[in-house]
Parts: structure tokens; C-alpha cells; sequence
């Protein structure tokens, strides 16, 4: 237990030095987005041109970010900008508003464009009341959604068809809509997705991206842990949420990667995506929280499970232990070289050694528990990077180092209502992996040693209870 708390005096003194203030990103050098760039050229050719649109503004006095695609290959988060990438003569031009929006301006401003290229490494920067594309055989643009903070492509495409879909609505997407109009402004231009493109290079992480989510990863991993530290009956959900939520904060992420997921008592786990964080934690019970940062545009997956009481009861035990060793398991042959499918063939020869030691209570426990090892139980779970359900895959082909993907096995008991998970985020390496969120603890003895140990929650006296 001293190690973690080690690590988490270590982040919260390390926070002032290394996460100052910016006013533009300072996590990647030009060097970085220009090398991004390169690929995209690359990919269209030398007779193509490719369009990519910022964020707009969000409106009222919510915090404004970048769209992950814009971002990716810029580091601009200026809203109403516009990128556009010649691959005829292999360079991009940054189009910004004229006028200053929420704050846009005080270092990437089209007042000062050799600030700004030399911050990004783009050849020219231009009002985006001057845009224009000249004539090029294809200009290609994203057909897809653009993710913003708490945003996966899935979601937002299902968001997109319901607002379709409505009578009184009917709204096309953003995205569509540039679509139309570069198709209508450019008529003798084909319009072309980006979207594949752009997923194929977010696939593999950098060294830089790597490090933003080794952090995330942490911070994730330290959060879970005050919760724990937090967690005894009669706290609510949404009180361990604060707690992760104040971690996050006080180590330089500005926003959150995802709401979370902090759940008690079976009823509430069992809604995988539960985010209302209402109830109240009961003696007795099982708590599952799944929450991590949005840290410098990186998120990471972590979850855990624990007695709120402080006690796995046996039956908990049982059954979280045995997700345990089958995470376990996997995690321990992840490589580079092999399919996720030969790993999964692998760990369930492995975990006979598992069933021939472990005494089920019931026989529909034992039939969950088969089933887990059979199919895998979600165990190889999405892409996670700038979004939690990232772009891209890594299922179709052997694994590649710097790919990054969620290791999530779930056991469910649908006779008794019961859904049970473990969860980290994994980096290929060289050699193997790195569990970029291991710094929470997984084994059941160290997890009980950490509920109630007195967390911020019970810190801070004088919370006003709905």
C-alpha cells in the first residue's frame, strides 16, 4: 500500500513543475505535426487537396476543445479554424476567424502568423474569411463525426441518425454539411472520406502520445484509489466521483475522458454505461467505477471492482477472483507478432489449471465462468487514445507494437442479475505490454486493505446531502 501512496504524493508534487499554464499545447514540438502531416500527403497524392474543419465554439461558458482529427495534426485549438493540406506542393495553410472567440487569439492569432507557424510548423496562416481551393482533381474531407471531449465516433453516429430520423428536426451532421458544400463550390472536384486515412495513422501511437497516455493512465489509476480510500456505506456514488474527479484537477487534466461510471449494487452495475452516480453506497454491496482524464487530449479505460464494506463476501470472491486470473492470463501473453484470437486460444488452455482448482458455489457460476473463457468475454475490448472508443482496430491482424486497446473480460450471471468486470489499458511494447493504468491495484487482498482507509471524502466535513 505505501507505493501507491508514494506515487500519489509524487504526481500531486511533480503537477506545478512539469503541467505549467499554456496557452498552446506543449506536449508535441512542429516537428511531430508536421511528420503527421507527411503521411497524410502521402496518402492523397500530389493531386489532391484535404480540408479539415475545427471545432465551432461551444457556446455559453463551457470549456472549448478541439476536435481530436484537427488537433491530431495541428495542435491547434483555435474554434472556426480550418486546415488545408496541398498535397500538390506538400503544404498546409491554417485558416483562423478574424475575431476573437472565447479567448481564441492569444497566441494562435491570424494578427500573428509567424507566431503561430512557428508554433505549428504549417507554411501560412490566413483569415478564414480568405479560404479558397483552387482547382484540384480531389479534395478530400472527413465524412465521419468529429470527437470532442467525452465523444467516440460510435455514439455520435448513432447521435446523428436520431437527430436525421426526427420530424421536427431533420439537421444533417457538420460534417455532412462541408461535404455538400465543397461538392457544390468545387463541382469539378471529387469529394472524397478522410476518414480512414486519418483513423490508419491514429492507430499506432507515438512516443509522445504513449507518455500523454502513461500519464492519463496514472492519474486514472490514483483517482480509483482515493474511491476506494473514500468508500464506505452511506457515501453516494456521485461523492467518490468528486474525489476522482478533484485527483484529475489537481494534476493539470483539465477535462474528464468520459463521464463516469460509479456504480452500486448489482442493479446499478449491470446498466454498463450507468451514469446517473445517484445511489447511495449499501453495506454488502459491490461497487464498480470505471472513470479516467482527458490529460493534453489523451484518455485511457480503467476498471475496478470492490466491497463497499471493505469485505469480498465469499461468493465476490469467487467470482472477481476469477476474472482476475483470466485477465491475468491474457495480459501475459500479449505481444507483438500474434492475433488477440491465438492469445485468447492460449489463456483458455491455460485457465483448465484455474477450473481444476476453483470450487463453485453454484453450478450457473461455473456456467458464466465457462462462457467468459469460451468467447472472451469482451476480454480484447476497442482502441483507446484520444477517445475511449477510439478509431481504428487491431482484431484483423497480428498485434503491433505502439497499438493501445482495452483488456476487459466481463463474466455475466443473467440467472441472478450479476455483471462482473475488470479493466486496465494496455500498450504493445517490444517486448510485451506495459498496463498503462497497473498502478491501480487488482488483487483482492490489496484492494480491501485501501476501503475506507479515510479518503477526501471524509476530509473534507460539511457535504450538503440531497
Amino acid at each position: 500500500m505505501k507505493k501507491y501512496i508514494c506515487l500519489y504524493a509524487m504526481v500531486v508534487l511533480l503537477a506545478p513543475l512539469t503541467l505549467l499554464a499554456q496557452e498552446y499545447q506543449a506536449h508535441f514540438p512542429p516537428e511531430e505535426f508536421e511528420a503527421r502531416r507527411d503521411k497524410v500527403f502521402d496518402a492523397i497524392g500530389d493531386q489532391a487537396v484535404a480540408v479539415i474543419q475545427g471545432a465551432p465554439d461551444p457556446g455559453g461558458f463551457i470549456y472549448p476543445r478541439q476536435t481530436n482529427t484537427f488537433y491530431y495534426l495541428s495542435g491547434v485549438e483555435n474554434s472556426y479554424a480550418y486546415l488545408v493540406l496541398d498535397g500538390r506542393s506538400r503544404t498546409t495553410t491554417l485558416y483562423l476567424p478574424p475575431s476573437r472567440i472565447s479567448g481564441d487569439g492569444r497566441v494562435l492569432s491570424v494578427n500573428n502568423p509567424e507566431r503561430a507557424k512557428e508554433l505549428t510548423g504549417i507554411e501560412a496562416v490566413l483569415s478564414a474569411n480568405d479560404m479558397e481551393i483552387s482547382r484540384v482533381r480531389t479534395i478530400y474531407t472527413m465524412f465521419s463525426p468529429a470527437e470532442n471531449q467525452g465523444q467516440s465516433r460510435g455514439e455520435l453516429r448513432n447521435r446523428d441518425r436520431m437527430i436525421v430520423s426526427d420530424s421536427f428536426d431533420g439537421r444533417i451532421s457538420r460534417e455532412n454539411h462541408l461535404a455538400g458544400l465543397l461538392r457544390t463550390r468545387y463541382a469539378r472536384s471529387e469529394i472524397k472520406d478522410l476518414t480512414s486515412i486519418l483513423d490508419e495513422l491514429r492507430t499506432i501511437k507515438s512516443p509522445l502520445e504513449i507518455e500523454l497516455l502513461r500519464r492519463a493512465g496514472r492519474l486514472g489509476a490514483l483517482a480509483l484509489i482515493e474511491a476506494m480510500k473514500s468508500t464506505k456505506p452511506g457515501v453516494y456514488e456521485y461523492e467518490l466521483d468528486a474525489a476522482a474527479r478533484y485527483i484529475y484537477l489537481i494534476n493539470g487534466a483539465r477535462l474528464e475522458g468520459y463521464r463516469s461510471i460509479t456504480a452500486a449494487g448489482a442493479e446499478n452495475i449491470i446498466d454498463a454505461h450507468y451514469f446517473y452516480n445517484s445511489s447511495v453506497l449499501k453495506d454488502g454491496d459491490l461497487l464498480l467505477m470505471d472513470y479516467a482524464p482527458d490529460y493534453g487530449y489523451y484518455t485511457t479505460d480503467i476498471g475496478r471492482m470492490w466491497p463497499i464494506n471493505g469485505t469480498f463476501n465469499d461468493m465476490q470472491r469467487e467470482l472477481v477472483q476469477f476474472i482476475l486470473d483470466y485477465h491475468n492470463e491474457v495480459l501475459s501473453r500479449i505481444r507483438p507478432g500474434v492475433t488477440a484470437q491465438k492469445i485468447m486460444d492460449d489463456a483458455k488452455v491455460a485457465m483448465e489449471r484455474v477450473f481444476e482448482r476453483t470450487t463453485f458455489s453454484k453450478p450457473v457460476y461455473e456456467t458464466a465462468a465457462r462462457r467468459l473463457v469460451d468467447t472472451g468475454g469482451g476480454v480484447f475490448s476497442h482502441t483507446v487514445g484520444m477517445a475511449v472508443h477510439d478509431v481504428g482496430g487491431y482484431r484483423s491482424a497480428p498485434l503491433k507494437v505502439g497499438q493501445v486497446f482495452s483488456v476487459d473480460p466481463q463474466l455475466r450471471v443473467p440467472e441472478e442479475g450479476l455483471y462482473m468486470r475488470i479493466e486496465d489499458t494496455i500498450v504493445v511494447t517490444e517486448n510485451g505490454i506495459e498496463n498503462l493504468t497497473g498502478l491501480a491495484p487488482s488483487e483482492l487482498d490489496e484492494i480491501e486493505k485501501l476501503i475506507g482507509e479515510g479518503g477526501i471524502v471524509q476530509k473534507l466535513p460539511g457535504v450538503i446531502k440531497k
